[in-house]
């Protein structure tokens, strides 16, 4: 069997893919590559549920592992559990990245329904004047306000981005509301 046969053969030695990518051989990562992309890819879009972020993290993945290898550790695992735990640890970070849950949060409201319903009958939030009432509130309420109600964030989240334990939050919140119930009636 021909070099070159073997190596394009989905059976190629794990030991041997292992050897040639520990000594640094680019053209072991290209068979690495052809050997696992498809089933960690596959894992990655199960997690994140985006192709295209699926292919970044992926990428990010493949990456990682070149620079990385001289960790593996074949008496602890099979290659293809190391790289899997390397991929999904990736895919799993990146949803849990603020920068994820925002983009998240924002790209189903310009696609759904409720939307292209509400924007063809005219109707428009800010005719109601919450923006406006909520100037009312002092600044830390209304900071508060704003990041839950106009920005799509939790209360986790507040609590995250203002730096504050989540009690502080929820305590601004529910004075905030209390405030607004006053303002509304």
């Amino acid at each position: 069997m021909s070099a070159t046969t073997l190596e394009s053969s989905t059976s190629y030695p794990e030991e041997l893919l292992v050897q040639r990518l520990r000594d640094r051989d680019e053209s072991a990562m290209t068979l690495f590559y052809d050997k696992y992309s498809a089933a960690l890819y596959g894992v990655i879009l199960r997690i994140v549920k985006k192709e295209e972020i699926a292919e970044d993290v992926l990428q990010e993945g493949l990456v990682k592992i070149w620079h990385s290898f001289q960790f593996y550790d074949s008496s602890k695992g099979r290659l293809f559990t190391w790289v899997l735990n390397i991929c999904r640890n990736l895919a799993i970070d990146k949803i849990r990245s603020r920068q994820y849950r925002v983009g998240t949060r924002m790209t189903p409201l310009e696609d759904s329904g409720a939307m292209r319903q509400a924007a063809s009958s005219g109707f428009q939030p800010e005719h109601i004047g919450l923006q406006e009432i909520t100037k009312q509130l002092n600044p830390e309420q209304k900071q508060v306000i704003d990041l839950l109600y106009f920005g799509g964030f939790t209360q986790s989240e507040v609590a995250e981005e203002l730096d504050l334990p989540l009690g502080t939050v929820k305590t601004r919140a529910r004075a905030a509301i209390k405030v607004l119930s006053k303002l509304i009636r």
